[in-house]
């Protein structure tokens, strides 16, 4: 799962403490495959906190994103940053698309914003839930708090088949760290 050097983990942490952050010392080591729960999102920078966190942490995220969203320069840096484009046009099963991901590929982070906006939403989209479920993979809890300018993993949940409970779990959990815009975050 590591992919980076010494040297360029030191530099996204000297980043981190330029701009005042800190990065949590809980750890996905000896995890090869999860989906991860990334919240609050009310903000473009939780994409690139967050990123610069997986970088620290040695882990290769992945991304479903819109297909559209892969038109050139774009595409290719997508890509490298972990994108996977999927046509939301078309009638797909995403769940089995992901599902299938996961049973090809020995390591696999998957990340998903629950919330499925910027914007405050009450109401959670409940795929990675049941990718999570169907993969037969546990869900790594990621979180950016603005307020104690302080981010990365929180833990592991493992989704017990009741989505209703376990996400009013995970969002009670999530519910404990402020976002960019705290009236669009997460509130239980």
């Amino acid at each position: 799962m590591i992919y980076l050097f010494l040297p360029m983990k030191r530099l996204i942490r000297l980043c981190f403490k330029i701009i005042g952050w800190k990065i949590d010392t809980t750890s996905p080591a000896g995890i090869d495959k999860c989906v991860v729960v990334m919240g609050p999102h009310t903000s473009n920078w939780d994409f690139v906190l967050g990123k610069m966190a997986f970088m620290s942490y040695g882990v290769k995220a992945k991304y479903l994103v819109k297909k559209s969203a892969f038109f050139f320069p774009f595409g290719p840096i997508l890509k490298r940053m972990g994108g996977i484009p999927v046509d939301r046009s078309k009638k797909n099963n995403l769940t089995k698309l992901a599902v299938d991901l996961f049973n090809k590929s020995e390591q696999l982070y998957l990340v998903f914003t629950p919330e499925g906006t910027r914007s405050y939403s009450p109401n959670w989209k409940k795929g990675f839930y049941f990718i999570a479920l169907e993969a037969k993979v546990p869900i790594f809890i990621a979180y950016a708090d603005y307020k104690s300018k302080k981010g990365g993993f929180h833990g592991v949940f493992h989704p017990t088949g009741d989505a209703d409970k376990d996400i009013l779990e995970l969002k009670k959990i999530l519910s404990q760290y402020t976002a960019r815009f705290p009236k669009q975050g997460i509130h239980i």
